[in-house]
């Protein structure tokens, strides 16, 4: 006789509650990386699928299961099917945020595209001999923020949940920037630089350009290319991580990123003060500034000899 069908555990794996803890899992990995670190880029993808499918599992997790067996909508409302070799069967991640941009009106078109576009940056680099996260810009950073928190406040959470206060408060400065709609006024100044600069003589541009070089180089800061006049130029900013330090053949490599809030050119004399105005022109991006030290020199004592008299035996 066959066994009635039994109850699975309250936590269920298609529960909101086991994916948002599953989201945080991988949050966690992200952040211990630099954000221009391909690992970041990819373990995000993970902390997206998760976040969607939590969201609409919060409504019910029948949502999530492949209507194509009707197993699964019974596994989905907490049972275990008798069916023999059966495994559980989820809808793919298109028909989640599909359902999400029907069901949740906050959940935009745009949002769904930015969700759909990164996840495939993640399909291509596990089923590819591409890598799309290596040297790929932190520009993705605020849609994927802005995405998060949609979805978090669906389940009723804020991002902090994810992803702790501090990194919350830098989520919400990189969204506001970029919806900043009067920010997109800079680009008339890049635009305006751009034409005294194209005007100016070859020659002055090229004495101009090298001195830029020699100033960017000398200068501490974020070397970039000048919007305006291609020219080196500099980023300044403040760091928004504490310093990563690793210990690499006696060598200290320590990294940190930094959010920029300036930007100086000296060769076509453009310059701009702002995140809303330096994301407008796609110089918002956070970046990692590097140093390195002699491990030997970095763990000494700052005097060998401190306390010692000096040695005047002399005949």
């Amino acid at each position: 006789m066959r066994q009635p069908t039994q109850t699975a555990k309250v936590n269920h794996p298609w529960s909101k509650d086991a994916l948002l803890i599953k989201a945080q899992r991988y949050a966690q990995e992200m952040l211990s990386h630099s954000r221009d670190d391909w690992r970041f880029g990819l373990t995000s993808t993970f902390v997206l699928e998760f976040l969607a499918r939590a969201a609409l599992a919060n409504i019910s997790p029948a949502l999530l299961a492949d209507s194509k067996d009707w197993n699964n909508i019974f596994y989905a409302l907490g049972h275990t099917p008798t069916a023999p070799k059966y495994l559980p069967r989820s809808i793919d991640l298109s028909a989640v945020l599909s359902r999400l941009k029907d069901i949740h009106p906050n959940f935009t078109p745009d949002l769904e595209g930015f969700a759909a576009q990164h996840i495939n940056r993640r399909n291509e680099e596990l089923h590819a001999g591409t890598t799309p996260f290596d040297g790929l810009p932190p520009t993705w950073l605020a849609n994927f923020y802005l995405t998060a928190s949609v979805l978090l406040d669906a389940v009723g959470e804020r991002l902090a949940f994810l992803v702790g206060g501090s990194e919350e408060a830098f989520a919400k400065q990189l969204i506001d920037a970029s919806r900043d709609e009067s920010a997109k006024a800079v680009n008339k100044a890049v635009a305006a630089h751009k034409t005294v600069w194209e005007a100016t003589d070859a020659t002055e541009r090229a004495k101009l350009e090298k001195q830029a070089g020699v100033w960017a180089t000398r200068q501490s800061g974020h070397r970039v290319k000048c919007p305006a006049c291609t020219s080196d130029a500099l980023l300044i900013g403040a760091p928004i991580t504490a310093p990563i330090r690793k210990l690499e053949n006696d060598l200290i490599i320590e990294t940190q990123d930094y959010l920029p809030s300036k930007f100086e050119c000296v060769a076509c004399k453009l310059k701009i003060s702002g995140l809303p105005q330096l994301t407008a022109c796609n110089l918002g991006a956070t970046y990692k500034s590097t140093f390195t030290y002699d491990a030997a020199d970095y763990y000494a004592p700052d005097d060998a000899y401190m306390g010692y008299e000096d040695d005047n035996n002399e005949p």
